[in-house]
């Protein structure tokens, strides 16, 4: 059996869900696992408020097992917290060299997150290129948009508008799934 290890923050975690282990992206993807029997172990590395930089202290310790798939979802509370986008890059740079270095085999998928099309400045455009310039010079497998279809839509969000419902997830889910698939080919 082989590992994917979800990494990220309260939207890989599950925030708010009744029951995370079933409800979260990482359990919707397993279940697609199951559902096409591949022989995949999903573990789910999210932290609620985490931020780059927290994700690199602790990456080591998520090493610690066999990793096939790496699935990073990080970036998103450094922009609400006015983490400056070239830091967030760094630290998302150095997270994937640790996973590289330890498996050199890994397949990286990247959650790509956005700033709303209605904020126009040049820190939302060095944020939402920063995946991109990540995904590329790493040759990751990128998801431009982690949040689309869902971001926006009061009906697949919890009442906070920022995370999504069990419904939210299966829309992500979906998403989501294609790139992780093709890795299992």
């Amino acid at each position: 059996m082989q590992n994917i290890l979800f990494f990220g923050d309260s939207l890989t975690a599950g925030y708010g869900l009744r029951n995370a282990a079933i409800e979260s992206f990482p359990a919707l993807i397993g279940q697609k696992i199951e559902a096409a029997k591949l022989d995949y172990k999903i573990i789910n590395a999210g932290l609620n408020g985490d931020a780059s930089a927290g994700g690199l202290r602790r990456i080591d310790y998520w090493l610690s097992q066999p990793v096939s798939i790496f699935v990073l979802e990080l970036g998103i509370n450094d922009i609400i917290r006015g983490i400056a986008p070239s830091t967030t890059l760094k630290n998302l740079q150095a997270i994937a060299d640790k996973v590289k270095a330890k498996y050199p085999q890994v397949k990286i998928a990247l959650m790509g997150m956005q700033i709303p099309a209605f904020i126009h400045s040049p820190v939302a455009t060095q944020f939402r290129d920063l995946f991109h310039s990540l995904a590329n010079s790493n040759k990751m497998s990128l998801v431009p948009s982690f949040l689309d279809g869902v971001a926006g839509k009061l009906n697949l969000n919890l009442s906070d508008r920022l995370h999504p419902n069990a419904e939210g997830y299966k829309v992500i889910a979906d998403n989501v799934w294609p790139v992780i698939q093709k890795f299992m080919i």
